[in-house]
């Protein structure tokens, strides 16, 4: 009951979010290209140790990534490259952010946690790219684990 009150209130006010900004005629591509500055902040922090204020700046550009495509829908402004377009602005703000671990780390001299935030690089572009390739050849492929809000969080716990 207390979970379904949070989401109910969580869902409620990302609505009004929405609603705010459709208002406010902000295009949609611009809401996904400010997610993407605001992970390079992150990275930024991350590079330089502040792990509880970049987790707290992943929070904030993830916003951005809730409303993109709600507000091109509200709108009425979905294209194929609004869609194209935040995939790859997904990938790009991945990759800033495990690149301001990997540059933590190195300057930390910690090598097993470069190695590692590299396979976890790896694997992360791997596992969207074969979610592309199999729905390109099989448009009903729903399968696969660690999508990218799950890898987000685990990068905040993290």
């Amino acid at each position: 009951m207390l979970t379904r009150a949070i989401g109910d209130a969580a869902q409620f006010l990302l609505q009004q979010i929405v609603r705010a900004l459709s208002l406010s005629h902000i295009h949609p591509n611009m809401l996904t290209a400010l997610g993407l500055a605001i992970n390079i902040v992150a990275a930024v922090l991350f590079a330089k140790g502040h792990f509880w204020e970049a987790g707290w700046v992943v929070v904030g550009a993830g916003l951005f990534d809730m409303v993109d495509g709600r507000v091109a829908r509200v709108t009425n402004t979905v294209t194929p490259f609004g869609a194209f377009f935040d995939s790859v602005v997904d990938r790009y703000s991945d990759m800033a952010l495990y690149m301001g671990l990997l540059v933590y780390y190195a300057r930390a001299e910690r090598f097993f946690y470069v190695v590692l935030v590299a396979l976890v690089m790896a694997g992360s572009v791997m596992i969207s790219y074969t979610r592309a390739r199999a729905e390109s050849l099989i448009p009903t492929c729903k399968v696969g684990f660690l999508e990218r809000p799950e890898r987000i969080v685990l990068i905040i716990i993290g």
